[in-house]
């Protein structure tokens, strides 16, 4: 099953460059649905070959997004084992998406807090063992260049 976007009839949206991290996973379509159902991500692309995910791309609502797919000894010189990956993701619906997780009864790793560099953030870990980070700094400006 492959739910690649129709082009057809798909507005097209600019994306800047972007940095997007990678995962590999025992189980690629329970991690989908998972991060998709539970956690919030956009499935955007997903090329399977039965429980085989050859490449999925997960948008976060906010910007960004990361691929993933089933894992696959034979690129441990490129990919982590599963349950190794971790990812600080940002929101600016810190409270209500721990709110909701929690409820979801989703394994917490550190309640939502406030830290003393301005950001207001959690962790959880999903099924495999991947860490996830939820908050809302966004980094710091880049500086001015000449």
């Amino acid at each position: 099953m492959n739910t690649a976007p129709d082009e057809k009839n798909q507005p097209k949206q600019s994306r800047e460059a972007a940095i997007w991290p990678t995962l590999q996973a025992h189980d690629a379509v329970a991690l989908i649905d998972f991060l998709v159902d539970t956690v919030g991500f956009l499935r955007t692309a997903v090329y399977q070959d039965g429980n085989r995910v050859a490449h999925a791309q997960l948008d976060w609502p906010e910007g960004g997004g990361i691929m993933l797919g089933s894992y696959d000894p034979e690129t441990k010189r490129w990919c982590l084992e599963p349950g190794t990956f971790g990812a600080y993701v940002v929101t600016d619906h810190v409270d209500a998406l721990y709110e909701r997780l929690a409820a979801a009864g989703v394994r917490v790793l550190r309640p939502v807090e406030d830290q003393e560099y301005g950001s207001r953030d959690f962790a959880i870990a999903d099924p495999e063992g991947n860490k996830w980070s939820f908050g809302t700094y966004r980094g710091e400006p880049r500086p001015a260049t000449d």
